[in-house]
């Protein structure tokens, strides 16, 4: 499964909770130049990037290629790795 697909199915899925998962990205100059954010903050996704809100930086786009996990805080699952492109399982 894709990140954008993965993204859609938390975003869409009626028994899915935005509220429930975190996205950790490369973000330079951060520590070790990753940033961790919730999901309820993305605005839009689109075929190769996504955008959310920064109360610092105001809107921010970020392409998919700097993705590197998407977790699920409620149940600590991983749900994809950048080094792990395999794990496709989804928490319902």
């Amino acid at each position: 499964m894709i990140i954008r697909d993965i993204l859609n199915k938390i975003f869409w899925d009626p028994k899915e909770n935005r509220l429930d998962y975190e996205l950790v990205y490369i973000h330079r100059g951060a520590y070790m130049d990753q940033r961790r954010i919730p999901l309820s903050l993305i605005k839009e996704v689109k075929s190769s990037w996504f955008t959310y809100d920064s109360e610092a930086e105001g809107e921010v786009v970020i392409p998919f290629h700097r993705i590197l996990e998407i977790i699920n805080v409620k149940t600590g699952e991983t749900i994809w790795r950048k080094s792990n492109r395999s794990k496709t399982t989804h928490a319902a």
